[in-house]
């Protein structure tokens, strides 16, 4: 009888692997989403749309980056863009009532991650499928926020406090070198751990990463977590970026992540993608909702072009999907 060992249900992630392979390709689809945009708008190339393309990239970047690993093991976070509305919203009101940045981004992190944490509490010890569990969790969080609010909006915030968001050092926005920082850890943790080992064995095989000795819940309860917890720095990010907050803060931000996941080739059914593609995926999704922009293209056509490309992005993994079988 052969043992299950975790390298027989998902051997370590090498740099050539179909990962990478699939990787290429959305990186050469970027850049040709660059030339066409060049030859197409005069304004394309400027500094400060390059600039505005990175910065909003980032920011779809924090939330897709935790949800990468949800997807990873084949689940689904729903609850992310009502995740930053509420933490936004808590965050602020802490800032207007001690004057303390510090307490804020503190109140979004645990926040975020205490609803994370339900969200994996579901999944794992009542064993609601993850798609269930977050859509409902999203409902919660939007009249627990709405309600908090009352249709106030907080606005004002220290000076310090706005420079996360909208501040520059050495000619770049700040939201980018926090990308960079957040980019570097995801990868190392995914690709170069044992518990991201573990995550993409899950999504390959629940049950043999299980008789293989691997704590199926405590990771899933920990994937669940980060994916809160980003949450909550993107809403610190946004809410220094606004310099404001309110109830509606996050409608229009878990469609994005989700298609930026989803672009940057991690599979819907779990085991294969990297957070590095995650952020491609961002990349590749700013620069067609900016080339639309630039373009004047009807802002009533874009979610039509954005949902056409997550088709054809999930329509691409089932087809690799069947392809590797």
């Amino acid at each position: 009888m052969t043992d299950i060992t975790k390298e027989t249900i998902a051997p370590p992630r090498s740099f050539l692997s179909q990962d990478a392979i699939q990787l290429c390709y959305r990186l050469l689809a970027a850049f040709l989403i660059c030339a066409v945009l060049a030859v197409l708008s005069d304004s394309f190339l400027s500094l400060g749309n390059i600039l505005n393309v990175l910065r909003q990239a980032s920011l779809t970047f924090f939330i897709a980056s935790g949800l990468t690993l949800v997807v990873l093991t084949a689940g689904l976070d729903l609850s992310v863009g009502a995740n930053v509305a509420l933490s936004a919203c808590l965050a602020g009101t802490v800032i207007h009532q001690t004057g303390s940045p510090v307490l804020g981004i503190l109140t979004a992190l645990v926040v975020g991650g205490v609803v994370g944490l339900l969200n994996g509490i579901m999944v794992t010890a009542l064993r609601i499928p993850s798609f269930i569990a977050t859509y409902g969790m999203l409902w919660v969080l939007n009249g627990l926020t709405y309600w908090y609010m009352a249709g106030d909006t907080i606005h004002g915030f220290p000076a310090g406090f706005r420079q996360i968001g909208s501040g520059y050092l050495f000619g770049l926005p700040i939201p980018v070198y926090l990308l960079l920082i957040f980019l570097s850890i995801g990868t190392l943790f995914a690709q170069r751990t044992i518990w991201g080992q573990e995550i993409y064995a899950i999504g390959a095989n629940p049950v043999a990463a299980r008789l293989s000795g691997i704590p199926v819940a405590r990771r899933l309860l920990l994937v669940y977590a980060v994916s809160g917890t980003m949450a909550g720095l993107a809403s610190i990010i946004f809410l220094s970026r606004l310099n404001s907050a309110e109830a509606d803060i996050g409608e229009s931000l878990t469609l994005p992540a989700i298609a930026a996941v989803l672009i940057g080739g991690t599979s819907l059914f779990g085991g294969l993608g990297t957070v590095f593609g995650t952020f491609v995926g961002a990349l590749i999704l700013t620069l067609v909702l900016n080339g639309m922009n630039l373009l004047s293209v009807s802002a009533n056509w874009q979610p039509l072009v954005t949902g056409i490309i997550v088709i054809l992005a999930v329509w691409l993994d089932m087809k690799t999907r069947r392809r590797g079988q």
